[in-house]
């Protein structure tokens, strides 16, 4: 049986920013600076590309922050597919509603009951991203790429309809398949459950999660549609982004009012079965084990992290510019610096 590390107690470690952040910045230590260095010595590097911004946050307070040459606290990020797990919490906030099941038939119109098997899928399998649905997942130049089609071509008008038309690869829920249509798929899902989508979707994101969290800067795309994008654009400041991963490390819970649902954080790093080749864990829109055991993340296509670590009561996120061939070596270093925290 899985063992989840368990989150800091409220009790002890509940400290939550108000509309400004404390801030209890580290002491200087030879082998963070070295590090810091590393990244943001130049615009660009061979090893990292460019980072915009680095910021720690321990116990609810800031003990570290840097920014690239032009950028500061004000400067907006792209989030990419930490999007994703900004999704996933809102299909929380729709299931303690008691408007979502994720363990029925996700409300797909292009999945009609009987025939079709793709109606056996469940919100669960897709948050797992094992839907078995045949969407390729290619960011390389000159290959066939049904993200990239979906996001800027043929599907650019309406996302979730261009993912839910692939037919099935696999038998749902036999085989882990990371995909930004599925998520666009459980995006337009928790659209039809609030009965809103557009203006009045963004107002639920909103109210039910951005501003009790006291998160401002956030801007999510939607498509002509009016469905969220949900798999890769809800840009925001980096302190931002860190308001959002500190609502997973309390749980689900912010300054005494619970948010999520109880157990939604927990099911969102119990880890998804994959094939024995896959070498990055996941759990249900989160990844697992990015700067050791028991941590979780938000991760970004290009080099964007948003780290959990519960055994160090810790945020760390990461924002930039990397290529595939440095997205190994940013996520490496985003670890260091984790081991460099006490």
């Amino acid at each position: 049986m899985n063992t989840l590390t368990p989150l800091p107690p409220l009790d002890e470690s509940g400290a939550c920013p108000g509309d400004e952040w404390a801030t209890a910045l580290l002491a200087p230590d030879i082998w963070l600076n070295t590090l810091l260095e590393a990244a943001f010595h130049k615009k660009n590097t061979d090893e990292f590309g460019e980072t915009y911004a680095l910021i720690a946050v321990q116990h609810g307070k800031i003990i570290l922050e840097r920014y690239g040459a032009g950028r500061n606290a004000d400067t907006l990020c792209p989030s990419w597919s930490m999007a994703k797990s900004i999704t996933q919490a809102l299909v929380g906030l729709l299931a303690g509603d008691g408007k979502i099941d994720i363990h029925a038939p996700a409300d797909v119109p292009e999945w009609q009951p009987g025939d079709d098997p793709r109606s056996a899928i469940t919100l669960d399998l897709l948050l797992r991203m094992s839907s078995g649905l045949s969407f390729r997942e290619e960011y390389v130049a000159n290959a066939s790429s049904d993200v990239v089609d979906m996001l800027w071509g043929r599907g650019k008008d309406d996302v979730a309809h261009f993912a839910a038309s692939f037919p099935l690869a696999h038998t749902p829920g036999t085989f882990f398949s990371y995909s930004s249509g599925t998520t666009n798929i459980v995006s337009r899902c928790a659209s039809r459950a609030l009965h809103g989508k557009g203006a009045d979707f963004e107002s639920f994101m909103r109210r039910r999660l951005f501003d009790p969290l006291g998160i401002r800067s956030a801007q999510p795309k939607f498509d002509a549609a009016g469905t969220f994008i949900g798999s890769s654009f809800c840009a925001a400041t980096p302190r931002d982004f860190a308001r959002f991963g500190l609502l997973y490390l309390r749980g689900g819970c912010w300054r005494g009012t619970r948010l999520l649902p109880a157990g939604w954080v927990d099911y969102a790093r119990t880890p998804t079965w994959q094939q024995p080749t896959e070498e990055d864990s996941y759990g249900a829109h989160w990844w697992l084990g990015l700067a050791g055991p028991g941590s979780f993340s938000a991760n970004g296509f290009e080099g964007q992290f948003m780290v959990v670590v519960p055994e160090k009561d810790l945020v760390v996120v990461r924002n930039g510019r990397s290529q595939n061939g440095q997205k190994e070596n940013v996520k490496r270093w985003v670890a260091d610096i984790v081991a460099c925290i006490a």
